[in-house]
């Protein structure tokens, strides 16, 4: 096994392992966070009924024009602060923050801290 798999293995293992003790409910939604090479996905899932309730990732149309010549990071704090404004419209104010077995640095941290700064709890 080849150094990058056996990384995404052990990301995997991660992620389970604490996926195991987090679950998102109607009143208070887990936040999953997801990274790739170039960009940043968040969502809040009530696990309950088994729903995406709320999607936000820099690939989409309506954040495309703000995010233009931005560094990966100013990338993820926009992608943050999209999420919890959108999640204040729907009436969310507490998540239940899952990182998927990413490391809490970098992108992932960038993004939760913005969510923090416009209002959600976790």
């Amino acid at each position: 096994m080849n150094i990058s798999k056996k990384r995404i293995a052990s990301r995997v293992t991660r992620a389970n392992r604490i996926r195991k003790k987090l679950s998102g409910t109607g009143e208070r939604p887990r936040l999953c966070v997801r990274r790739s090479l170039n960009h940043m996905y968040a969502q809040l899932v009530d696990d309950e009924k088994g729903i995406t309730i709320l999607q936000v990732g820099s690939s989409g149309k309506e954040i495309a024009p703000k995010i233009a010549q931005k560094k990966k990071i100013e990338i993820s704090k926009i992608v943050g602060e999209l999420l919890a404004e959108k999640a204040k419209e729907r009436g969310i104010s507490k998540v239940v923050f899952d990182r998927k077995g990413y490391l809490y640095h970098g992108r992932v941290k960038a993004l939760a801290d913005a969510a923090r700064g416009k209002g959600l709890q976790f």
